[in-house]
């Protein structure tokens, strides 16, 4: 199965109605077409891929070898390289665009993205562990319990206090509902991860099944 991707940001999310008046909650991802910086073969780097780059940044941002590399393509500095794989490599060459239009309403899409951060939190709120009595004869509350039966070292995969989110996630199987071109513009069904305006990848689903 060949697989089609493209970069975006996330937006925020929405609600269309279909024909039938059926309410379905979409994420707004706005995808600026992606310019091909790279076409990787086996030949030349033992594995096949595409390098695509989306949304441009100035040129100061960028040293020599960056600038060197997107001029390749005929195109300026992009703040997001990524690369997909098992893709039709025919299909693509150095400087090509990709488009919203990659994917049609019904496609079946994995979404990546970048958790939300939540900072240092207890195990109440991180890993959803009960808290103790509140009164004032019990001194537990919300710590994290006990330590294990040994006592100079914690056993591994305890689970304590620490940083939460931030993580990169994929939601699979969500349905394109539509795209735009003229906006760069794709609506997919459900929720993705991430905060608004983080940079979003969308390919074809790994495990489709027909929705």
């Amino acid at each position: 199965m060949t697989t089609k991707g493209i970069l975006g940001r996330k937006v925020g999310m929405t609600q269309v109605f279909t024909e039938n008046g059926e309410l379905i909650p979409v994420t707004v991802i706005k995808a600026t077409p992606n310019v091909v910086l790279q076409v990787k073969t086996n030949e030349t780097d033992g594995y096949e891929a595409i390098q695509v780059g989306f949304e441009d940044k100035r040129e100061v941002l960028s040293n020599k070898p960056a600038k060197g590399h997107v001029a390749k393509a005929n195109t300026t500095p992009k703040r997001f390289i990524r690369e997909f794989r098992d893709v039709a490599l025919g299909d693509y060459e150095v400087g090509t665009e990709i488009k919203v239009d990659t994917f049609a309403a019904g496609d079946v899409v994995d979404v990546t993205g970048v958790t939300k951060g939540h900072g240092f939190q207890g195990n109440i709120k991180k890993d959803g562990q009960s808290r103790g009595p509140m009164g004032h004869g019990s001194r537990y509350h919300r710590r994290p319990g006990s330590m294990g039966a040994v006592i100079n070292r914690v056993f591994k995969g305890k689970l304590l206090p620490g940083r939460m989110g931030n993580n990169q996630r994929t939601v699979q199987n969500l349905v394109v509902v539509s795209t735009d071109v003229e906006k760069n513009v794709i609506l997919v069904k459900g929720n993705v991860p991430g905060a608004k305006n983080s940079m979003i990848t969308i390919k074809t689903a790994v495990k489709a099944r027909n929705k």
